[in-house]
């Protein structure tokens, strides 16, 4: 919530602020923010990081936090390295963890990077400088690659850490009411236990890179004064041999793939219309793994676009600059916005613009069920139409969100595929509101030619979703609907691998006859023996709806020995329903055929979990 106004003379600021900046200065930031909304907020947040990063060299101190100060100037430790910890769901975390380490490793300095599910939990007691970059999940859950970790740090077994220096950046969506959550907690406890702020932590929204590279280079300044030895000079970074050069092509320089087949494999009739789609990675030097995602960069579209201006009566030609680069404002709608997904910053600013009152209710506290709601079955183009505001070209170019690539699950093995890569896509197309709606890249995809267009694309790496590197061990996969994509790469690699262990297949969908994905492929595998089981749940094709958590259930006892023999579980697709409905399904089983209490069960699973036994893919 933004400050509120009020006449009369300046308030006062808080002493830590005061201390910092004196009482006038103190005064003049209260009266600056008064009246902000919560965009602005963020981004004044990130411009003010930014500011201390480029003064850090120069001296200026970071700000002083009452709970746990930072730290002023660091003594030298080069023995102990800057330990960077990294929790991420869909890769952002990952990439800006690598940036700071990249960074570090620049200026001679050691440093070590973890996933938050690599880190040895034993030996932050020992460490004195640590960054952890992790993002928020939903309703303020860490990330499935966290969850230890976080645990860990929350539980009664953390260490003291009077020794520490750390850093906390968090990434999430300002949509939900526990926006960065679990930084906000981790950086609480990291202060609770004894430790000291190298930097303050900064938490980032969807469009993150405005904060984020603030705080990095501020988070790097600040290691760089602790890391290097006084009076020393710093070694040269010497080039390693044999280490390969990282693609050319990567998120922010995606390679234009050619569609080489883009086919619809759901049956006349059915419901959804999901797509088969094989893009041609000839010549981009993009290598990846089964259970990695594909990165589509997409367009909006056209429709969309033009609803946009017909609506806000506003020119297309119109040039508008945002962050140093000028276009017509039709080109920032279809390549540059995000027009379908609706978002906490721009539901403030339109609220405002419309002077709604049953908005700006939504964004109280008491209103979050409504807000919930509305997002999730609002696209922005909705609430232009019902609550009409005066916006400028200028002003919705400031205010939409930069679109962002969507991931998507592979749905091929490079030892079968070659220089290509599948995916299955479930296109978003339905009526709301009288008017006809679209996901931005499943149309995208759903709409270019075979032979003729090309997609911007790039590999983002998926370690924690990976086949068990022992060939003789079982897999157990759960994937309804196009949470099957990945499953079909493992089974094509486990066939060109000659793996010897069992795969089984659990799959569901709503109709057997229209919906039934890959049927042809699966009927196939299961001939050759590179399939072993198929277990089927379509819901609606009898009066009692089944899915994938029956068909488990049933096959109860034996999926039970698969576990209890070594086999290894993934799960992927949905997060909201199936993925927590999968797990209790599961938890029942270890109980029941296991002879285990609900509690002894739950622990039995995060065993597996820990073995890298039990692993998700859902979104």
């Amino acid at each position: 919530m933004s400050p509120s106004s009020s006449g009369g003379a300046p308030r006062a600021a808080p002493s830590f602020v005061s201390a910092l900046v004196g009482e006038e200065k103190g005064a003049l930031l209260l009266k600056l923010v008064e009246g902000l909304d919560t965009a602005a907020l963020h981004w004044l947040s990130g411009y003010a990081a930014g500011l201390a990063a480029r003064t850090a060299g120069a001296g200026m101190s970071a700000p002083v936090s009452v709970a746990a100060p930072v730290s002023a100037a660091p003594e030298a430790t080069p023995a102990s390295p800057l330990t960077i910890i990294y929790g991420t769901q869909t890769g952002n975390s990952r990439m800006l963890a690598e940036r700071l380490k990249r960074q570090v490793e620049s200026a001679g300095l050691p440093v070590r990077l973890f996933r938050a599910s690599d880190y040895p939990v034993r030996e932050l007691a020992r460490e004195r400088l640590l960054c952890v970059v992790i993002s928020t999940q939903g309703d303020g859950d860490p990330p499935d690659d966290s969850r230890g970790f976080v645990e860990h740090v929350l539980g009664k077994r953390a260490p003291r850490l009077e020794g520490l220096r750390f850093a906390v950046l968090g990434l999430g969506d300002s949509s939900y009411p526990k926006f960065c959550e679990v930084g906000r907690v981790l950086d609480a406890r990291f202060a609770e236990l004894g430790a000291t702020r190298l930097v303050e932590r900064a938490d980032c929204d969807v469009d993150f890179e405005p904060v984020a590279g603030g705080w990095l280079d501020q988070a790097f300044a600040r290691a760089k004064e602790a890391l290097s030895p006084r009076d020393a000079p710093i070694a040269a970074v010497v080039p390693l041999r044999g280490v390969t050069s990282p693609p050319v092509h990567g998120k922010e320089a995606p390679f234009a793939a050619e569609v080489l087949v883009n086919q619809r494999i759901t049956g006349r009739g059915a419901l959804k219309d999901v797509r088969h789609l094989e893009l041609s990675l000839e010549g981009s030097g993009l290598e990846y793994l089964p259970g990695d995602a594909l990165g589509v960069w997409p367009h909006n579209p056209p429709e969309l676009v033009d609803a946009f201006l017909s609506e806000l009566k506003l020119d297309g030609g119109t040039e508008v600059t945002r962050d140093g680069r000028t276009l017509p404002l039709a080109k920032w709608l279809a390549e540059e916005l995000e027009l379908t997904k609706l978002s906490r910053p721009f539901l403030e600013r339109h609220a405002t613009l419309s002077g709604s009152e049953e908005l700006r209710g939504l964004l109280k506290p008491e209103g979050t069920e409504g807000f919930r709601a509305l997002l999730a079955s609002h696209q922005v183009i909705d609430l232009l139409r019902a609550h009409r505001a005066p916006w400028g070209a200028a002003e919705l170019v400031q205010a939409l969100r930069r679109l962002a690539p969507r991931l998507y699950s592979i749905a091929s093995s490079p030892k079968h595929a070659g220089a290509e890569a599948h995916l299955t896509v479930s296109v978003v197309d339905y009526t709301a509101f009288g008017t006809r709606h679209f996901g931005a890249a499943s149309y995208h995809l759903a709409t270019r030619a075979a032979g003729t267009d090309r997609v911007r694309v790039f590999i983002e790496p998926n370690e924690r979703f990976r086949l068990p590197e022992d060939g003789d061990r079982d897999v157990l996969m759960i994937g309804p609907g196009t949470g099957v994509a990945p499953f079909r790469a493992f089974v094509q690699e486990r066939a060109e691998v000659g793996a010897r262990g069992r795969n089984w297949l659990f799959f569901g969908e709503q109709h057997f006859r229209t919906q039934f994905l890959y049927q042809v492929e699966w009927q196939e595998a299961l001939k050759k023996k590179t399939l072993h089981r198929l277990s089927l749940a379509f819901s609606r094709d009898h009066a009692e709806k089944v899915y994938v958590q029956h068909r488990l259930r049933e096959a109860g006892r034996e999926v039970y020995e698969w576990l209890e023999g070594g086999a290894s579980l993934y799960v992927c697709g949905d997060a909201q329903r199936m993925a927590p409905d999968v797990h209790a399904a599961l938890v029942d089983i270890v109980s029941m055929h296991g002879g285990r209490s609900r509690e002894d069960a739950e622990a039995w699973l995060q065993g597996l979990r820990d073995q890298r036994r039990y692993l998700r893919d859902v979104y």
